[in-house]
């Protein structure tokens, strides 16, 4: 019978080999009584910098004639053993297509595997591989290709990034989406640990397994194929027009891009897809030195059994406006993440040991309905890129990013220098010209008071670089219960594009759901199996 242990405390400096010992002692048991034991959760607390802690919660099994003593023990549960219930097998000779290859499409396509369904994908980027390659270029030489880039492409945009797995979300789906993640090469610690991330390094060679499985399971891959047309008979999906010059049968479509897809969203609006604008936030990068960051959090130098520190802050102003800390990346680098000509986006990105001397977050300001340009459920797509525009004029070209030093932005007095990961460069700028006023100005008190949160923060070693502006989609593609559009039969708007997720995780839930729906409707009719990757 599994139990559930909580609160198990350890030191830094405590091997975490010696956890069933320390278990069995809490519990006046021998250790050799404890079998499966094994870490569900491990967090830090550094709330008191003088005794850092480490908490674990534990898993374990025991004989039934030693259960009777473990009783009256607040941190001790009882674990039912639940079974997961069998996932359903569907055959059908309807076309299943999934456009977007990023966490929500490519959790989608393993859930219909699961089911014993195949779909062909279509990407408009390259495989990661690839992708990766142009995005280094992209990088180095400040050449964009608009179709592969850090927001375009296999595994999507979370690829360029910490790969993050926090998820605020208790779905019970969450837990499989990690072991599928590790199942396919992700490092097994993403299970239990507090605030798991794979790392961009290792992301890739997960999202590699992935599509070969998926290769092996008959689903047809294509890569620089871009939806550029829906077609309907009545009010139901029939087909889908790639690349401008190909019809693709389609019964089912799981529209799966991503937040910066901007021209499928104008396409939608043609196509009179219902759609509704959607708030959203922008704002700058910030880059520490990593040891300041970790001076700040755990008060002294990092003890080695310590991740590299991270921090999460608020502040909200009596005006309805609120500063807040976004996507931070400890050990990581700030990237150049336009996806549009003429125009910067800046992002965090980190490998799997955050071994960068940098730490960097986004820092950002909720941007309200009633600031966007215009009318229209595409106003909040018109402001992202009329700053972003903006930031691109300011950086000088060639995707140089306007930057300032943290003193010099809060006109504070004090000998100030610009330096910064970010490639392909920076150009030293007043950053109060490249977004607008609310948000500067609620950067500039919210950034006061995160340092006297955080003491330290302030400081002439920080570097802030503009613009932040794709933190989530300013578009929601609506949708009934059943995740289905509410125009069209046959399209399910899913994921972070779609309004609906934010994040590697939730995007992947979502994208399951909508497969499970998918599933639960087609009928008995047997597919043919098919086993291509395609490169146009």
């Amino acid at each position: 019978m599994p139990f559930i242990y909580r609160n198990l405390i350890l030191s830094p400096n405590d091997s975490e080999e010696s956890l069933p010992e320390i278990l069995a002692s809490k519990l006046a048991l021998p250790a050799t009584a404890l079998s499966n034991v094994r870490i569900i959760r491990k967090a830090v607390d550094a709330r008191k910098k003088q005794n850092i802690k480490l908490v674990y919660t534990i898993s374990f099994e025991t004989e039934n004639a030693l259960q009777k003593k473990l009783t009256d023990n607040p941190d001790l549960e009882w674990q039912p053993d639940i079974k997961p219930q069998p996932i359903a097998k569907v055959t059908s000779q309807k076309h299943l297509v999934i456009v977007g290859s990023g966490p929500a499409g490519l959790f989608a396509a393993l859930r219909l595997a699961q089911h014993g369904l195949c779909a062909t994908i279509i990407e408009r980027g390259e495989p990661v591989e690839l992708r990766a390659l142009a995005v280094q270029r992209f990088w180095k030489d400040g050449v964009l290709d608009p179709e592969s880039n850090v927001q375009f492409g296999e595994g999507g945009a979370g690829t360029f990034s910490d790969g993050k797995l926090t998820c605020r979300s208790k779905d019970s789906l969450v837990p499989w989406v990690l072991e599928q993640l590790v199942a396919f090469g992700a490092q097994p610690e993403v299970r239990y640990l507090a605030k798991p991330h794979i790392g961009t390094d290792r992301l890739r060679t997960v999202i590699s397994a992935i599509r070969r499985h998926l290769l092996d399971k008959g689903f047809t891959i294509r890569f620089g194929c871009r939806m550029s047309g829906i077609n309907k008979a009545d009010d139901r999906l029939v087909s889908l027009t790639v690349n401008d010059n190909e019809e693709l049968p389609c019964d089912h479509l799981i529209l799966a891009t991503g937040h910066s897809a901007r021209d499928t969203y104008e396409l939608l609006e043609r196509r009179q897809v219902a759609l509704q604008r959607k708030p959203f936030a922008m704002g700058l990068r910030v880059e520490h030195p990593q040891e300041l960051i970790n001076r700040i959090q755990y008060g002294a130098d990092r003890h080695p059994a310590l991740p590299v520190a991270d921090y999460a802050v608020t502040w909200n102003n009596s005006n309805g406006r609120s500063a807040y800390s976004f996507c931070m990346c400890p050990g990581g680098i700030v990237v150049a993440g336009s996806s549009e000509t003429g125009g910067v986006v800046t992002n965090g990105m980190s490998g799997q040991l955050r071994n960068s001397p940098f730490a960097n977050s986004a820092l950002v300001v909720n941007v309200r309905e009633d600031d966007f340009d215009g009318s229209g459920p595409l106003a909040g797509v018109r402001l992202q890129r009329r700053w972003e525009r903006q930031a691109y004029a300011a950086g000088g070209g060639g995707y140089h990013a306007p930057a300032q030093n943290m003193l010099d932005f809060l006109r504070l007095p004090g000998k100030s220098t610009v330096k910064a990961s970010y490639r392909p460069g920076i150009r030293e700028t007043d950053l109060g010209m490249v977004l607008p006023a609310f948000i500067i100005d609620t950067l500039r008190e919210g950034i006061v008071d995160f340092g006297r949160k955080l003491r330290g923060f302030v400081t002439a070693e920080a570097t802030l670089i503009g613009i932040e502006s794709r933190t989530s989609a300013p578009v929601r593609i609506l949708r009934d219960t059943s995740c289905e559009s509410l125009t069209i039969k046959g399209l399910y708007p899913t994921g972070e594009g779609a309004g609906y997720a934010g994040g590697i995780m939730s995007s992947a839930v979502d994208g399951i759901k909508v497969a499970d729906i998918i599933a639960g409707r087609l009928s008995a009719k047997s597919s043919p199996p098919c086993l291509r990757m395609w490169r146009l």
